[in-house]
C-alpha cells in the first residue's frame, strides 16, 4: 500500500509541476518570441476553459464506458504531451489556435481522469484524498521557479519540452497505478436537475459569485508573467513570485476547515474574495517588485480559502435538493469556465490597448461585484428563511454554516 502511495504522490507532482511550468510562462512566450499582441494571447489562451465546459463531460462519459479507464488516462497523457511538442513548432495565428484547442482538448482529461482514479483507490483504502493531492501543489509551485530559471538559460521553448518530458513521465507512472473500478452508470436526467437548479435563486448568485472572483484568480496565470516582466522584473523574478504565491496555496486549504468553524462559510468567502480585491490593487498601482513579493499572502488566502469552501458552500445549497453532483457540474462549467473565459479574453483587448497595470483593474472591480453578489445572496436566504415556515429551528441549526 506505501508503494502505491508514493506512486500517487510522484505521479500528482509529475503531472503539476507540467501545469505550473507551462501556465505561467505561455503568456510571456507568446508576447516575447512569437511577438502576438494582448488580444491574441488572450483569445488563444481563454480557448482552455470553454473547451473544459465541452469537453470534460465527454471524457466522464467516455471513462464510464470503457473497459479499461485507465488505459484511457495513459493514451491522454501520451496525446497531451505531444501536442505540448506540436504546440512549440507553430508560430502562426491560424495554427496557433487549432493546436491549442488539441492540446486543452486532451489536457482537459488529465485531472479528472486522475482524481477519478485516485478517489476509488482512497476511498477503498480509506485513505487520505488530500495527503496525496498535497503532491500537486508542491509539484506547481517548484515548477513556476524552475521554469523561470530554465528559460533564461535556455530560452522559452524549454517549457514546452519539459511539460512533455514530465507527462512521458505521468504516463509511465499511470501504468502502476491500481485499476479503478467502472462507476455504475447513472439514469438520473441531468436536465431534470438543471432545471430545478435554475429556478433556485441563491445558486444562481452564487454562480455569479465565482464568476466575479475565480475567473480573475485563474485568468492572473495568464498575465501575472507580462505583469512581472512590466515591473522590470526577470523569468526568474516570475518564477519566484509564482513560487511564493502558490507555495501559501496548499497550507491554506488545510487549514480552510478551521476558518469555516469560527467564521462561516460566506464570511471565508467574503474573506477570500476581500483578499484578491486587495491584491489587484498592489498590482494596479505597480508598486515595487518586493511589495508583490510580500502580497503572495493573499494569494494564499484568496485561492486557498476560496477553492475548498466554495465548492462545500455548493453542496450545502443543495443538499436539500439531492442534486449536488449536478450543482457541482454546472458550478465547474459556467462558473469557473466561463468566468475564467470572460476574464481572459477582456482582460487579453484591456492589455493590448491600455497596460497590464489596467488588466488588474478590471480584475479588481470584477472581485467586488462578486462581494456585492455574496452579501446579496446572503440576504436572499435569509429572506428565504423568515418567508418559510417550514424551516424550524432544528434545521436552522443544520444549516448554520449557511445562515451566518
Amino acid at each position: 500500500m506505501e508503494y502505491i502511495n508514493v506512486n500517487f504522490r510522484l505521479f500528482y507532482f509529475t503531472i503539476y509541476f507540467s501545469f505550473g511550468i507551462l501556465s505561467t510562462l505561455i503568456s510571456v512566450y507568446f508576447h516575447s518570441e512569437l511577438h502576438l499582441n494582448g488580444t491574441q494571447i488572450g483569445m488563444i489562451l481563454s480557448l482552455t476553459p470553454v473547451i473544459v465546459i465541452f469537453s470534460q463531460p465527454l471524457w466522464g462519459i467516455a471513462s464510464d464506458t470503457v473497459p479499461k479507464p485507465k488505459l484511457l488516462l495513459f493514451i491522454v497523457l501520451i496525446c497531451t504531451a505531444l501536442m505540448s511538442i506540436f504546440l512549440s513548432k507553430t508560430s502562426t495565428f491560424l495554427f496557433l489556435i487549432i493546436v491549442h484547442i488539441l492540446f486543452s482538448f486532451f489536457q482537459s482529461a488529465v485531472v479528472p481522469l486522475s482524481d477519478s482514479t485516485t478517489l476509488n483507490y482512497t476511498q477503498k483504502e480509506v485513505s487520505d484524498y488530500g495527503s496525496i493531492r498535497l503532491y500537486g501543489a508542491i509539484g506547481f509551485a517548484l515548477a513556476v521557479f524552475i521554469g523561470g530559471k530554465a528559460s533564461e538559460l535556455f530560452g522559452l521553448k524549454i517549457i514546452f519540452y519539459i511539460y512533455s518530458l514530465m507527462f512521458l513521465i505521468a504516463a509511465y507512472l499511470s501504468v502502476y497505478l491500481p485499476a479503478p473500478k467502472s462507476p455504475k452508470r447513472n439514469d438520473l436526467r441531468i436536465k431534470d436537475g438543471f432545471l430545478l437548479l435554475l429556478k433556485q435563486k441563491p445558486f444562481i448568485l452564487f454562480l455569479a459569485v465565482v464568476f466575479c472572483i475565480f475567473g480573475p484568480i485563474n485568468a492572473n496565470n495568464t498575465y501575472f508573467g507580462l505583469f512581472i516582466v512590466s515591473l522590470g522584473g526577470s523569468l526568474t523574478s516570475i518564477g519566484i513570485a509564482f513560487l511564493l504565491s502558490t507555495g501559501l496555496e496548499a497550507p491554506m486549504m488545510k487549514v480552510a476547515q478551521r476558518f469555516v468553524k469560527r467564521l462561516g462559510m460566506e464570511k471565508v468567502i467574503i474573506l477570500a474574495a476581500a483578499a484578491s480585491t486587495l491584491r489587484w490593487f498592489i498590482y494596479f498601482f505597480q508598486l515595487p517588485i518586493y511589495v508583490v513579493y510580500a502580497s503572495a499572502i493573499l494569494q494564499g488566502l484568496s485561492v486557498g480559502l476560496f477553492i475548498p469552501t466554495a465548492l462545500q458552500y455548493v453542496s450545502k445549497l443543495t443538499e436539500r435538493f439531492s442534486i449536488q453532483s449536478t450543482a457541482i457540474s454546472i458550478y465547474q462549467a459556467i462558473g469557473l469556465g466561463v468566468g475564467v473565459w470572460f476574464s481572459t479574453v477582456v482582460g487579453g483587448v484591456i492589455f493590448e490597448y491600455l497596460s497590464i497595470f489596467y488588466v488588474y483593474a478590471f480584475f479588481m472591480i470584477l472581485n467586488m461585484s462578486g462581494i456585492i453578489f455574496m452579501y446579496m445572496l446572503i440576504k436572499s436566504l435569509r429572506s428565504e428563511v423568515r418567508s418559510d415556515p417550514s424551516v424550524s429551528m432544528i434545521n436552522l441549526i443544520r444549516y448554520k454554516l449557511l445562515f451566518c
